[in-house]
């Protein structure tokens, strides 16, 4: 028998994980996290339960696989920030841009609204929340490294990195949670809504409202 070519053979296993992935995720937003079974999960691609841990360790890393890609997405997108950038200048655009293409990177896996009902099912799933939010503290410490170094700081002596991280994490949050709760699951919408609210931090914090 010819052996199968290795490229043939690496995109069947791609092909695999994403049916796997979108299953857990449809079936996760249907019947529920903790009411789904890893059999379900395996049966729905007709495959053996043992083929779904070569791809996931838990039903855990299933429910955060999209949301990994988006948050390499972003980290990768900082990076390529110019150095002339301020770090919130930074750190904006590099969010924008990443929207403005991690939803192609997104649909080759699943579809956008699957994206958006897992972000809620998080959201609304305690055990999968408690999991969400130590995720965030841990990006916003690598995000917060790497603004010290963008701008030659040492993120333990000076609170600067940490302070701006914590600022625009907040507006991610809200942001998302809002576009979790809308019926637009389009990438341009979290877009907008991401770019609205952080034009409005710097007033936000600088004004008197009362006036």
């Amino acid at each position: 028998m010819t052996a199968e070519p290795t490229g043939l053979r690496e995109r069947k296993k791609q092909l695999t994980r994403d049916a796997l992935l979108r299953a857990a995720l449809e079936l996760f937003t249907t019947k529920g996290y903790e009411q789904t079974t890893v059999d379900e999960i395996a049966d729905a691609v007709e495959v053996s339960q043992r083929t779904f841990f070569r791809y996931f360790a838990n039903k855990e890393e299933a429910a955060f696989a999209v949301q990994k890609l988006v948050e390499s997405h972003f980290v990768a997108a900082v990076r390529e920030r110019p150095a002339e950038e301020g770090p919130f200048e930074a750190l904006r655009n590099a969010v924008l841009g990443a929207w403005d293409t991690i939803g192609e990177a997104i649909e080759e896996i699943i579809p956008l609204d699957l994206h958006m009902r897992s972000y809620q099912m998080i959201e609304s799933t305690p055990a999968l929340l408690a999991v969400h939010l130590r995720r965030s503290t841990e990006l916003e410490e690598e995000i917060a490294q790497l603004i010290a170094e963008r701008e030659g700081l040492d993120v333990d002596t000076d609170p600067r990195p940490r302070v701006v991280v914590a600022a625009f994490s907040g507006v991610m949050r809200v942001t998302g949670r809002l576009w979790g709760q809308g019926e637009d699951a389009s990438t341009e919408a979290i877009r907008g809504l991401t770019e609205a609210y952080l034009d409005h931090l710097g007033p936000a914090l600088a004004e008197n409202w009362r006036k």
